[in-house]
């Protein structure tokens, strides 16, 4: 817990608040008594004594804050670079063979543009895929960490783990490229994945989730980029320490096709065989499905994490969310990295969430609403944590993560479905305050904790020195993509598993 929320009792007074179910709204208002950072009471307005620091919440909506699922923060200085790329082309982009040159207070500042835009837009929790690879650099991640520290919100942080150097996961690559040019994507030093899991295991011991606002997972990158062994250590060390766990499945066409290709079974039935799949592990995107996926994922308890605007961005596909969703498969939402992206302004993922999936299926009364949405972005979202029994609700017992918007603002004004109009109707300015355990990290749009402005400042200093360097390493990528565009061309004549659900319109 924030040791500024410790001891501390604070009541909102006169709110109108979501209801612990996550989807149905009061229609009285409210008052919420906050004691230690956790939600101590939820009682109709004036029922009590207010106790503790009284806080005016009169003519406000109060939901719990969103959890995003899924970020890279090492894209953030990427950010408005690419479009019009799919992934096998645009990633080299933001995961350069050769790592620009950053200093520790350069990831800080990193970190921290797409935890500023998070928390203003409504965003209490962040998972954060940190590329700390090739070489593992403490110093980088405790830079991150204490970055999520000083601004307030709630982190995970994932070194991300693999032992199968990104270009040998591409297919055809030793066919398509020269032997100098793979002699120039091979790293030159790289930290053995075993240092990897000690290293997070012995953050685990001061930064677990379950007890810290800041904490760590484990985030193997993709099982094509993982050998067996590995992903069977970081299921053994994910067991043993209750930490959760994010992995890339079948994000592209291109994956799930080399996956049938190279192995004859898609990468979810690899993941179940090697018993990988289990509750607090989240399949990030998930995109290209097999019914028989869907049923070994629900099976499992594993979750899916849905990250629309960015599959949008990188063409990538959408996944069948109405079935995961009816074999009863847990679903979270999140935005992806800056630089696929630009954003994390979770709301656009809510609202887009509830307005793309009403293209699959004629049946109207299945289409995906708001409520399924924002329950993903919320419930779900802690749900795939392993944190359900602490995040995503307002609910007695539940840790004060919560984000109160004005009632006053337009897309509230005329008031008919507070849930929807804030989905399909708020732009995020209309956000009064954000709490994180009980503590106010936003208030009249703008942070608490730090000075965005200072913030800005500092990066644009860091870029003037990183551009060139950033310049410099997609010359790189420039001289790569011919051989990748190959790849990509051949691997989409590759055929799909049997029963693949489409994810695209053809042309």
């Amino acid at each position: 817990m924030d040791k500024t929320t410790m001891h501390k009792t604070i009541t909102l007074v006169g709110t109108l608040a979501l209801s612990e179910d996550g989807v149905s709204v009061g229609t009285e208002p409210m008052d919420i008594v906050i004691r230690n950072g956790v939600i101590d009471d939820i009682r109709p307005s004036g029922s009590q004594p207010v106790e503790g620091e009284r806080v005016d919440a009169s003519d406000t909506f109060t939901v719990p804050g969103f959890i995003n699922g899924h970020h890279h923060s090492h894209e953030n200085f990427h950010k408005g670079r690419y479009d019009r790329l799919p992934l096998e082309l645009w990633m080299n982009y933001v995961r350069p063979a050769k790592p620009l040159p950053l200093t520790a207070d350069d990831i800080y500042l990193r970190t921290l543009v797409g935890a500023c835009q998070a928390l203003l837009s409504g965003t209490t929790c962040i998972v954060d895929d940190f590329n700390a690879s090739p070489v593992l650099n403490p110093e980088h991640v405790q830079a991150a960490l204490k970055a999520y520290e000083d601004i307030g919100i709630r982190a995970l942080v994932g070194p991300t783990l693999f032992d199968v150097p990104f270009h040998e996961s591409v297919p055809f690559i030793h066919e398509e490229c020269s032997h100098g040019t793979l002699a120039s994507l091979a790293p030159g030093n790289a930290t053995p994945a075993a240092e990897y899991l000690r290293f997070v295991e012995s953050l685990a011991a001061t930064r677990h989730p379950r007890d810290n606002r800041v904490g760590v997972l484990l985030a193997p990158s993709a099982p094509q980029r993982c050998t067996d062994d590995l992903l069977k250590k970081v299921r053994a060390l994910a067991d043993r320490t209750g930490l959760p766990v994010i992995i890339h499945v079948q994000e592209t066409r291109l994956q799930a096709a080399s996956a049938w290709h190279q192995r004859g079974k898609t990468l979810f039935k690899h993941l179940d065989e090697l018993g990988f799949l289990a509750p607090g592990t989240s399949l990030i995107h998930s995109v290209w499905l097999t019914d028989d996926d869907i049923a070994r994922i629900a099976a499992s308890g594993a979750s899916v994490q849905h990250n629309p605007n960015s599959n949008l961005k990188l063409g990538s596909g959408l996944m069948p969310l109405r079935q995961l969703l009816d074999a009863g498969v847990n679903v979270s939402l999140g935005t992806d990295g800056c630089g696929s992206l630009e954003t994390t302004d979770m709301l656009r993922v809510v609202a887009n969430t509830a307005l793309l999936h009403k293209l699959r299926g004629n049946d109207y009364r299945r289409w995906v609403g708001a409520e399924e949405a924002f329950y993903a972005a919320t419930q779900g979202g802690a749900k795939a944590l392993g944190l359900e029994k602490q995040l995503g609700c307002l609910k007695v017992g539940q840790r004060a993560d919560m984000v109160l918007y004005r009632l006053d603002a337009p897309a509230f004004t005329p008031l008919n479905n507070p849930l929807r109009q804030l989905v399909f109707g708020e732009s995020g300015n209309g956000i009064h305050s954000v709490l994180v355990e009980g503590e106010c990290v936003v208030a009249d749009g703008k942070l608490t904790r730090l000075d965005q402005r200072e913030i800005s400042k500092r990066i644009s200093e860091a870029m003037q020195r990183l551009r060139p360097e950033i310049a410099n390493a997609e010359q790189m990528t420039e001289a790569l993509r011919p051989a990748y565009e190959r790849i990509w061309q051949r691997c989409q004549t590759l055929p799909l598993a049997p029963g693949t659900i489409a994810a695209r319109f053809d042309d």
